[in-house]
């Protein structure tokens, strides 16, 4: 594990205290000690430790009681146990309880920072392995800005300046447009770089789970709490916490959020532990902050925090030049991801897709030149290729040159189409359309569709 860990040792001798807390302390960890377990315990719920080093022979509680309270309150909590009655018995019994491992006293310094450097680099791992298995459930754009239009190259030297930075950083800009991208762009560029970004989607959480979300949960804090949680300030500990759609969580929760940033530290719910956390927060929204902070739905105290740098995001239409750059982008990717050769996208193909408004922006892009690439019968993609909601291109461009209709016509009526084409599922309709579940709700809504 890299840089400081918190550590602490529970042992009823002094001096084995004071030889764990010397050894571990001289390699930069943070240590602390209690001489009983009755003690230990009433630490452990005040504070949150990375590892715990605890005895097995003590008086009054013992320590198989602490070892199995510990496990009980927290399943995932890190315990090297160690004991001068060291025999196979109690050896096996404490692992078969949760320990990490078991070191029979007395031992060396060099063997305590050994087993201590495994536990630590085990931890890391599984708050590693719990941010992947979050992380594959999202999907991503891009991993690099793409454009060369001026706007977006103003973007990329914003990006530049503040990554290094630890500042505050709020993205605005339409759904689709990039922002998580923009926001992992910063990361790289931050001193963060080497330890997790984090996103949270504040617009698909439910709200009732949103606060455990943030700050994990102790077992039994609620009916479905059946183990100990991290939230995902602790999983971005030392690295970047990204909320996507920021405008979307409650008053409540901005509330919280407010306190977190001022005290830089988070108790999880149904538990009294202070947890320190050490993160960078990077915001984004496709929704007017300043219109919703005068309308009193979203703290200004907040709004200021969260956009000491303000990042706005040009949509796709705005930035027509960097259409053929996107387009062949998605073209190689997705030829390598399906196992096709498609050689290129002809002219009258590139040209319906430049022409095109792009109401779901870079994400509405990406679905359209994945589906032509499945689609695509020869080694070049034509504009019959270019399926919108179940319609080509070259179609609809035949038909505006008889009829001219409003944007929000076509719009109507493209979402109503592709709604029909996966006969009413939203989750499909919304992904075939390059945006997200909640656009496509308010757009349903606003429309009277469905």
């Amino acid at each position: 594990m890299k840089g400081q860990a918190n550590i602490l040792v529970i042992d009823d001798e002094e001096s084995m205290r004071d030889s764990c807390q010397q050894t571990l302390s001289r390699d930069g960890n943070l240590v602390k000690a209690a001489e009983n377990g009755s003690e230990g315990l009433i630490m452990l719920a005040r504070e949150s430790f990375d590892l715990i080093i605890l005895d097995l022979k003590m008086p009054g509680l013992s320590g198989m009681e602490v070892l199995k309270k510990i496990k009980e309150d927290d399943p995932e909590s890190m315990v090297i146990v160690i004991t001068g009655y060291a025999t196979v018995e109690s050896a096996v019994e404490a692992i078969k309880t949760g320990a990490f491992d078991f070191i029979p006293k007395p031992f060396t310094p060099d063997s305590l920072r050994t087993i201590v450097r495994r536990a630590l680099d085990r931890r890391e791992l599984a708050l590693e392995n719990v941010l992947l298995r979050s992380e594959l459930k999202a999907s991503f754009g891009p991993d690099v800005i793409i454009g060369q239009s001026k706007s977006m190259k103003k973007v990329e030297e914003l990006v530049q300046k503040v990554g290094p930075t630890d500042t505050t950083i709020l993205i605005s800009g339409e759904s689709g447009t990039g922002k998580e991208l923009v926001a992992r762009a910063i990361h790289r560029h931050s001193s963060r770089k080497g330890k997790p970004f984090v996103a949270v989607d504040c617009g698909s959480l439910v709200e009732n789970l949103f606060e455990s979300e943030l700050f994990g949960h102790v077992k039994g804090s609620f009916t479905s709490a059946t183990a100990t949680k991290y939230g995902r300030f602790e999983l971005a500990n030392g690295g970047t916490l990204f909320f996507d759609e920021i405008g979307n969580i409650s008053i409540n929760i901005q509330t919280k959020l407010l306190r977190v940033l001022q005290e830089r530290e988070i108790t999880k719910v149904g538990g009294s532990q202070v947890i320190k956390v050490d993160v960078r927060i990077v915001t984004a929204t496709n929704n007017d902050l300043q219109k919703a902070v005068k309308e009193e739905t979203f703290r200004e105290d907040l709004f200021y925090r969260l956009s000491v740098v303000p990042i706005t995001l040009p949509p796709l239409r705005e930035r027509r030049d960097d259409i053929p750059l996107l387009a062949n982008y998605f073209l190689k990717k997705y030829n390598l991801k399906r196992k096709k050769n498609i050689k290129a996208i002809s002219d009258q193909a590139m040209k319906a897709l430049v022409e095109y408004n792009w109401p779901g922006n870079v994400r509405e892009l990406e679905n359209a030149v994945e589906r032509a690439v499945v689609l695509a019968e020869n080694d070049v993609i034509k504009s019959s290729d270019l399926l919108y909601y179940g319609l080509s291109v070259e179609a609809y461009s035949r038909s505006y040159m008889y009829k001219t209709q409003r944007l929000v016509d076509v719009e109507r009526e493209y979402i109503a189409k592709t709604l029909e084409m996966f006969s009413g599922h939203k989750g499909k309709t919304a992904k075939a359309l390059g945006i997200d579940r909640k656009t496509l709700r308010v757009k349903l809504k606003r429309y009277g569709i469905g």
